[in-house]
Protein backbone atom coordinates (compact mmCIF):
# COMPACT_ATOMS: atom_id res chain seq x y z
CA UNK A 1 0.00 0.00 0.00
CA UNK A 2 1.55 3.21 -1.15
CA UNK A 3 1.51 6.21 1.34
CA UNK A 4 -1.16 8.10 -0.94
CA UNK A 5 -3.53 4.81 -0.69
CA UNK A 6 -2.47 4.71 3.13
CA UNK A 7 -3.49 8.63 3.24
CA UNK A 8 -6.43 7.76 1.38
CA UNK A 9 -7.81 5.16 4.06
CA UNK A 10 -7.13 7.04 7.11
CA UNK A 11 -8.94 9.91 5.71
CA UNK A 12 -12.01 7.80 4.72
CA UNK A 13 -12.08 6.03 8.17
CA UNK A 14 -11.44 9.35 10.04
CA UNK A 15 -15.34 10.71 7.79
CA UNK A 16 -16.62 7.86 9.23
CA UNK A 17 -15.78 8.38 12.64
CA UNK A 18 -17.00 12.01 12.45
CA UNK A 19 -19.92 10.87 10.84
CA UNK A 20 -20.67 8.40 13.51
CA UNK A 21 -20.12 10.68 16.25
CA UNK A 22 -22.32 13.14 14.74
CA UNK A 23 -25.00 10.91 14.27
CA UNK A 24 -24.21 9.98 18.45
CA UNK A 25 -24.60 13.66 18.66
CA UNK A 26 -28.16 13.89 17.04
CA UNK A 27 -29.49 11.42 19.72
CA UNK A 28 -28.27 12.49 22.20
CA UNK A 29 -30.31 16.25 21.20
CA UNK A 30 -33.30 13.90 20.87
CA UNK A 31 -32.73 12.93 24.81
CA UNK A 32 -32.18 16.10 26.02
CA UNK A 33 -35.27 17.27 23.67
CA UNK A 34 -37.60 15.16 25.41
CA UNK A 35 -36.44 15.67 28.77
CA UNK A 36 -36.97 19.40 27.82
CA UNK A 37 -40.74 18.49 27.93
CA UNK A 38 -41.26 16.57 30.55
CA UNK A 39 -39.27 19.00 33.09
CA UNK A 40 -41.18 22.08 31.17
CA UNK A 41 -44.58 19.86 31.51
CA UNK A 42 -43.69 19.20 34.97
CA UNK A 43 -43.49 23.39 35.80
CA UNK A 44 -39.51 23.19 36.42
CA UNK A 45 -38.32 25.59 34.33
CA UNK A 46 -34.76 26.18 35.51
CA UNK A 47 -34.28 22.75 34.52
CA UNK A 48 -36.09 22.77 31.38
CA UNK A 49 -33.40 25.22 30.51
CA UNK A 50 -30.73 23.42 31.30
CA UNK A 51 -31.91 20.48 29.32
CA UNK A 52 -32.65 23.22 26.72
CA UNK A 53 -29.20 24.51 26.99
CA UNK A 54 -27.96 21.23 26.43
CA UNK A 55 -29.71 20.00 23.30
CA UNK A 56 -28.51 22.89 21.80
CA UNK A 57 -24.75 22.30 22.45
CA UNK A 58 -25.15 18.97 21.48
CA UNK A 59 -27.14 20.58 18.30
CA UNK A 60 -23.89 22.67 17.53
CA UNK A 61 -21.74 19.79 18.56
CA UNK A 62 -23.66 17.36 15.38
CA UNK A 63 -23.51 20.46 12.86
CA UNK A 64 -19.77 20.48 13.50
CA UNK A 65 -19.56 17.45 13.03
CA UNK A 66 -21.01 16.77 10.07
CA UNK A 67 -19.11 19.93 8.39
CA UNK A 68 -15.82 18.19 9.74
CA UNK A 69 -16.52 14.79 8.00
CA UNK A 70 -17.70 16.96 4.99
CA UNK A 71 -14.65 18.68 4.61
CA UNK A 72 -12.30 15.52 4.79
CA UNK A 73 -15.13 13.94 2.70
CA UNK A 74 -13.90 16.21 -0.01
CA UNK A 75 -10.47 15.91 0.49
CA UNK A 76 -10.71 11.61 0.15
CA UNK A 77 -12.53 12.22 -2.79
CA UNK A 78 -9.36 13.98 -4.05
CA UNK A 79 -6.61 11.85 -3.58
CA UNK A 80 -9.36 9.04 -4.25
CA UNK A 81 -8.72 11.08 -7.75
CA UNK A 82 -5.20 11.13 -7.73
CA UNK A 83 -4.83 7.20 -6.80
CA UNK A 84 -7.28 6.80 -9.90
CA UNK A 85 -5.35 8.57 -11.80
CA UNK A 86 -1.78 6.91 -11.08
CA UNK A 87 -3.06 3.62 -11.79
CA UNK A 88 -4.51 4.52 -15.03
CA UNK A 89 -1.47 5.91 -16.00
CA UNK A 90 0.20 2.83 -15.20
CA UNK A 91 -2.42 0.60 -16.92
CA UNK A 92 -2.06 2.90 -20.23
CA UNK A 93 1.50 3.25 -20.14
CA UNK A 94 1.09 -1.05 -20.21
CA UNK A 95 -1.32 -1.13 -22.90
CA UNK A 96 0.92 1.83 -25.36
CA UNK A 97 4.01 -0.91 -24.78
CA UNK A 98 1.75 -3.53 -25.88
CA UNK A 99 0.69 -2.15 -28.93
CA UNK A 100 4.18 -1.21 -29.94
CA UNK A 101 5.15 -4.50 -29.46
CA UNK A 102 1.50 -5.88 -31.85
CA UNK A 103 2.73 -3.28 -34.57
CA UNK A 104 6.08 -4.17 -35.05
CA UNK A 105 5.27 -8.22 -35.22
CA UNK A 106 2.17 -6.98 -37.42
CA UNK A 107 3.00 -7.80 -41.38
CA UNK A 108 0.79 -5.39 -43.39
CA UNK A 109 1.05 -7.75 -46.48
CA UNK A 110 -0.30 -10.62 -44.84
CA UNK A 111 -3.22 -8.83 -43.28
CA UNK A 112 -3.92 -7.94 -46.48
CA UNK A 113 -3.54 -11.02 -47.96
CA UNK A 114 -5.77 -13.18 -45.48
CA UNK A 115 -8.76 -9.93 -45.95
CA UNK A 116 -9.07 -10.62 -49.66
CA UNK A 117 -8.81 -14.50 -49.32
CA UNK A 118 -11.93 -13.99 -46.90
CA UNK A 119 -13.60 -12.16 -49.30
CA UNK A 120 -13.35 -14.18 -51.66
CA UNK A 121 -14.54 -17.14 -49.76
CA UNK A 122 -18.03 -14.99 -48.65
CA UNK A 123 -18.16 -14.50 -52.27
CA UNK A 124 -18.20 -18.17 -52.64
CA UNK A 125 -20.03 -19.44 -49.60
CA UNK A 126 -23.39 -16.55 -51.11
CA UNK A 127 -22.93 -18.33 -54.21
CA UNK A 128 -23.44 -21.50 -52.74
CA UNK A 129 -26.29 -20.90 -50.28
CA UNK A 130 -28.02 -19.15 -53.56
CA UNK A 131 -27.76 -22.24 -55.08
CA UNK A 132 -28.99 -24.76 -51.75
CA UNK A 133 -31.89 -22.09 -51.75
CA UNK A 134 -32.78 -22.42 -55.04
CA UNK A 135 -32.66 -26.38 -54.97
CA UNK A 136 -34.66 -26.30 -51.90
CA UNK A 137 -37.60 -23.94 -52.59
CA UNK A 138 -38.33 -26.13 -55.77
CA UNK A 139 -37.83 -29.45 -53.93
CA UNK A 140 -40.88 -27.65 -51.05
CA UNK A 141 -42.70 -26.78 -53.73
CA UNK A 142 -42.83 -30.55 -55.32
CA UNK A 143 -43.10 -31.53 -52.12
CA UNK A 144 -46.44 -30.17 -51.15
CA UNK A 145 -48.80 -29.75 -53.63
CA UNK A 146 -51.63 -27.34 -53.18
CA UNK A 147 -54.40 -30.16 -53.67
CA UNK A 148 -53.28 -31.88 -50.77
CA UNK A 149 -52.91 -28.58 -48.33
CA UNK A 150 -56.35 -28.14 -49.14
CA UNK A 151 -57.60 -31.44 -48.62
CA UNK A 152 -55.95 -31.08 -45.26
CA UNK A 153 -57.17 -27.84 -44.30
CA UNK A 154 -60.94 -29.22 -45.69
CA UNK A 155 -60.61 -32.10 -43.09
CA UNK A 156 -59.39 -30.22 -40.58
CA UNK A 157 -62.32 -27.68 -41.19
CA UNK A 158 -64.68 -30.73 -40.98
CA UNK A 159 -63.44 -31.81 -37.46
CA UNK A 160 -63.43 -28.58 -36.28
CA UNK A 161 -67.27 -27.98 -37.54
CA UNK A 162 -65.95 -25.23 -39.34
CA UNK A 163 -67.16 -24.27 -42.72
CA UNK A 164 -64.05 -23.61 -45.19
CA UNK A 165 -65.63 -24.68 -48.66
CA UNK A 166 -66.47 -20.96 -49.63
CA UNK A 167 -63.51 -19.72 -48.29
CA UNK A 168 -61.12 -21.77 -50.26
CA UNK A 169 -62.74 -21.32 -53.20
CA UNK A 170 -62.56 -17.37 -53.21
CA UNK A 171 -59.14 -17.42 -51.90
CA UNK A 172 -56.64 -16.70 -54.79
CA UNK A 173 -54.87 -19.69 -55.66
CA UNK A 174 -51.33 -19.16 -54.77
CA UNK A 175 -48.61 -19.15 -57.40
CA UNK A 176 -46.40 -21.82 -56.52
CA UNK A 177 -42.24 -21.27 -57.51
CA UNK A 178 -40.97 -24.15 -59.42
CA UNK A 179 -37.32 -23.45 -58.94
CA UNK A 180 -35.19 -22.21 -61.01
CA UNK A 181 -35.44 -21.86 -64.56
CA UNK A 182 -33.37 -24.16 -66.54
CA UNK A 183 -30.99 -20.87 -67.96
CA UNK A 184 -30.44 -20.10 -64.07
CA UNK A 185 -29.41 -23.27 -63.29
CA UNK A 186 -27.33 -23.78 -66.08
CA UNK A 187 -25.42 -20.76 -64.69
CA UNK A 188 -25.53 -21.36 -61.04
CA UNK A 189 -24.25 -25.14 -61.90
CA UNK A 190 -21.37 -23.43 -64.00
CA UNK A 191 -20.50 -21.09 -61.06
CA UNK A 192 -20.96 -23.87 -58.59
CA UNK A 193 -18.41 -25.98 -60.68
CA UNK A 194 -16.05 -23.15 -61.08
CA UNK A 195 -15.78 -22.58 -56.76
CA UNK A 196 -14.93 -26.62 -56.82
CA UNK A 197 -12.24 -26.37 -59.29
Amino acid sequence: MSGLEKALFNLKFTAKQLNRQAAKAGKDETAEKSKLEKAMKAGHNDIARIYAQNAIRKQNEKLNLLRLASRIDAVSSRVQTAVTMRQVTGSMANVVRGMDSAMKAMDLEKVSAVMDKFEEQFENLDVATEYYENASSSATAVGTPQEDVDRLMAQAADKAGVELGEDLQAAPQAKIKTGPTEQEEDGLNERLRALRN
